[in-house]
């Protein structure tokens, strides 16, 4: 019985250090994805830098939040397209939620939209006051 247990716990040993080395070698590629909504704080100001956050449903396991792409088109448009690291391995299918906050960086005073892009190039849009 003892040597069964032994024999148990070096296959587990094993396969636990070969899943950790193929997870250093699984090819990933990053992906935009959508978000199902942002939430804009309020009560920013020139001094300080605004953020938004965003909140949506990756549709497998495979999906980790990667470094959104923030772009400021002019003065008053930020665009933000938030982006994900998919690896090329066996998911679980299941719906994995996910909340990102994205920094704007400091804005000018006004009335600024930030539009959320999606991965099949649709957007919409919501408005940002800068005090």
């Amino acid at each position: 019985m003892k040597s069964i247990f032994q024999l148990l716990t070096i296959a587990f040993a094993a396969m636990a250090f070969s899943n950790a080395q193929a997870d250093s070698v699984i090819p990933s590629k990053t992906v935009a994805v959508s978000i199902n909504d942002a939430y804009i704080p309020s009560g920013f100001d020139s001094s300080s830098d605004a953020y938004v956050v965003v909140t949506g449903l990756f549709p497998n396991s495979c999906y980790s939040l990667s470094q959104p792409q923030v772009n400021h088109v002019d003065a008053s448009t930020v665009e933000v397209k938030t982006m994900a690291d998919v690896k090329q391995s066996v998911c679980l299918r299941v719906l994995v939620p996910f909340t990102k906050e994205v920094s704007l960086g400091k804005l000018d005073t006004g009335k600024h939209t930030v539009r959320f892009v999606s991965e099949d190039g649709t957007s919409f849009e919501k408005t940002l006051n800068v005090e």
